[in-house]
């Protein structure tokens, strides 16, 4: 390719990202930890059915690249072959699904098999064995944060217990397993180390000494961002947890996590102060209007952790959340050094060496390790390699728009961007606004291949941090409260509005994109606004009435209470916001794409909304997909609903069809 740039209308730019790409590049790398001093993670693998493969970096020639995905002395190694998917279920969005440990010096792993959701004993060179049983009542049994504890030869770990068909007919208990396999066809075998106090619980920690545990719990109508305790208990000599008594924690105060220091001091993160801030012992270690927790979405998840000289790993920072290291005597943090820009909650530590998933604008998600006595920082595992030229890649930046009231609005915008191509003068480009799902989340500021498939051909991305989300302090987070549909629509219009003020985008050729909760943000906006020329809505909640409790996954039944309001108090809040109870305003052209096999937001959230529009001639589509639930994870999956996407943009922009892409066939 040579230097010349040359001009083409925007969505028209031949671009070597194309939906196949994007899609083997989907997801990222979770749940990284050592075994020994080798290291060990999940990783996605869209080509493979979507399942999670666990992956082991072999220390036998440190600093040796990989040979292959598949293997290769001193690589990366595939521990288990398909159709293993190391994955568990719990709260339906999981939780930590694997351990390991040294016994007799050969690796010992626990995992969850996301098929029976059963647990599995492993040893490399042997076949997996299964340690517990399967339970033909609902959801049967499910299994999260599991901890190998050989003295007393069990795995402690959370037990979610369906006890009848519902989706909230459960319980979870803290539980112990044993090793030996003797509960893999008897539940009576399965120790229950304390008696059920929350509705939900995350795994016990373990002081230094064993002589105490520590954990969360919470219950409805509360979610963990809302209110949790951190609860405190003895361990007997027996195993079991007695005495359990709160330490921490409210209706309205959020412990996102706890674990203990070297020294047997309780450390935690809690949003007393209006921010995830760190303590120990109940006293503040450095107070910042930043946050060194989140959202408790997954059982497991570690925003800080301990190391052995008194120094904690943190994932921190308002918007961004970057690697550091925080001397709790001084309050000093000091971050690592790196193309990351985004850390996930889920940190290890061994030693002076600590384990994190990042990435950046360029660089998608890898495993990296900081040794914190050199402070040196580098990919160790799922590293990133560039399958095309980085020349094509986004060029975000980070905005704070104006919103309604003078509220600030965060976003992160894509401008089209080729190397070799330009708009014409006097054309504005087309952009797609992105609402992110939770609603309690954000959007990570990322290298995302999706995003870059649309910027490279010359469309514009926009995406908005909506008043709700994380990562800004709790009042950020609350701006959404009793206002879904409201506050995240009028912030996303802000945005989409702004842009096309400012001469960056073309106010007729603006639409809407989002998935499970951002679904029902595009949704509720094409009801309610007339920002957007059409939407793409993904996995949706459409029809508030209609999912609550025994309607959708226990975690999330009594979500709306905070979002809406009780529905005892404000019952025609319900029907007023549902875009199922406003289907007469939509007019524009809109996709739907949904898994058949989703229980969060179930196929009968988009067929409701499919009902009411029927006749009346407004231009959709609605591509399903069997064995895809919340969350597209097959890569023939991600590859026709970009296409789809695409397509349905190029139709209501007018913009030349991309050769090689279905044409969607709006009806």
């Amino acid at each position: 390719m040579g230097d010349e740039v040359r001009t083409a209308p925007y969505g028209s730019w031949p671009s070597p990202i194309d939906a196949a790409l994007a899609a083997a590049h989907d997801g990222r790398p979770e749940w990284a930890d050592f075994v020994g001093d080798e290291i060990w993670w999940t990783e996605p693998r869209p080509a493979e059915g979507g399942r999670r493969a666990l992956v082991r970096r072999r220390n036998d020639e440190p600093g040796r690249e990989a040979r292959s995905r598949q293997g290769g002395a001193g690589g990366e190694e595939t521990v288990l072959p398909a159709p293993w998917n190391v994955r568990s279920r719990v709260m339906e969005y999981g939780g930590r699904p694997w351990t390991g440990v040294l016994h007799d010096g050969r690796p010992l792993i626990v995992f969850v098999h996301f098929p029976d959701q059963r647990l599995y004993r492993f040893e490399p060179g042997g076949r997996p064995r299964p340690l517990t049983p399967v339970s033909p009542v609902g959801g049967g049994l499910r299994w999260a944060e599991p901890r190998v504890d050989l003295a007393r030869g069990e795995v402690w770990c959370v037990l979610e217990e369906f006890t009848g068909d519902g989706p909230d007919d459960v319980r979870r208990v803290l539980a112990a397993v044993p090793l030996d396999g003797s509960a893999a066809d008897d539940r009576g075998a399965v120790r229950e180390l304390a008696p059920a106090r929350h509705r939900f619980v995350t795994g016990a920690r373990l002081s230094p000494d064993g002589r105490r545990a520590a954990w969360l719990g919470w219950d409805h109508p509360r979610m963990p961002w809302d209110g949790t305790e951190l609860l405190v208990a003895e361990v007997t000599d027996d195993g079991r947890l007695e005495g359990a008594h709160p330490v921490a924690g409210g209706p309205e105060e959020s412990v996102a996590q706890v674990e203990w220091a070297a020294n047997g001091s309780l450390l935690y993160a809690s949003d007393r102060s209006g921010w995830w801030n760190l303590y120990r012992d109940g006293v503040p270690l450095c107070p910042r209007e930043e946050e060194f927790g989140g959202p408790l979405w997954q059982l497991g998840l570690r925003w800080f952790a301990p190391l052995d000289d008194g120094l904690l790993a943190v994932v921190h920072g308002r918007g961004p959340a970057a690697l550091g290291i925080l001397d709790p005597e001084t309050g000093e943090t000091v971050d690592a050094a790196g193309p990351w820009t985004e850390f996930t909650a889920g940190l290890a530590t061994l030693g002076d060496r600590v384990l994190a998933v990042g990435a950046g604008p360029r660089t998608s998600w890898e495993v990296v390790e900081l040794d914190t006595a050199t402070g040196r920082a580098r990919a160790v595992g799922a590293r990133h390699r560039d399958p095309v030229d980085p020349a094509y890649y986004p060029r975000p930046e980070l905005r704070v728009f104006p919103g309604p009231d003078g509220r600030e609005v965060h976003a992160h915008v894509h401008p089209p961007h080729h190397p070799a191509r330009r708009g014409p003068d006097g054309e504005l480009p087309p952009y797609v606004v992105w609402a992110h799902g939770g609603p309690t989340s954000r959007a990570p500021l990322v290298l995302d291949l999706a995003i870059a498939y649309f910027t490279s051909r010359g469309i514009g991305v926009a995406e908005v941090d909506y008043g709700g989300s994380t990562g800004y302090g709790r009042a950020y987070r609350e701006r959404l409260r009793e206002q879904w549909g409201v506050v995240d629509v009028e912030d996303c219009a802000a945005v989409a509005r702004a842009l096309a003020d400012e001469g960056a985008a073309d106010p007729a050729r603006l639409a809407i994109r989002g998935g499970s909760a951002g679904g029902w943000t595009a949704a509720v906006s094409l009801t309610t606004t007339d920002v957007y020329a059409c939407g793409t809505i993904i996995y949706p909640v459409l029809d508030l009435a209609a999912w609550g409790p025994g309607q959708t996954h226990d975690f999330e039944s009594r979500y709306l209470e905070s979002l809406i309001g009780p529905p005892g108090e404000a019952p025609a809040r319900y029907a007023e916001r549902s875009p199922t109870a406003h289907a007469d305003r939509l007019t524009v052209p809109f996709l739907l794409l949904q898994g058949l096999d989703d229980v969060i937001c179930p196929p009968a959230q988009c067929e409701r909304l499919l009902a009411r529009i029927q006749g009346r001639g407004v231009p959709h589509a609605y591509l399903t997909f069997e064995g895809e639930g919340h969350g597209f994870r097959r890569a023939e999956t991600m590859v026709r609903a970009l296409e789809a996407e695409l397509s349905l943009y190029a139709q209501v922009f007018g913009l030349e069809p991309v050769p090689g892409t279905p044409k969607l066939e709006l009806t």
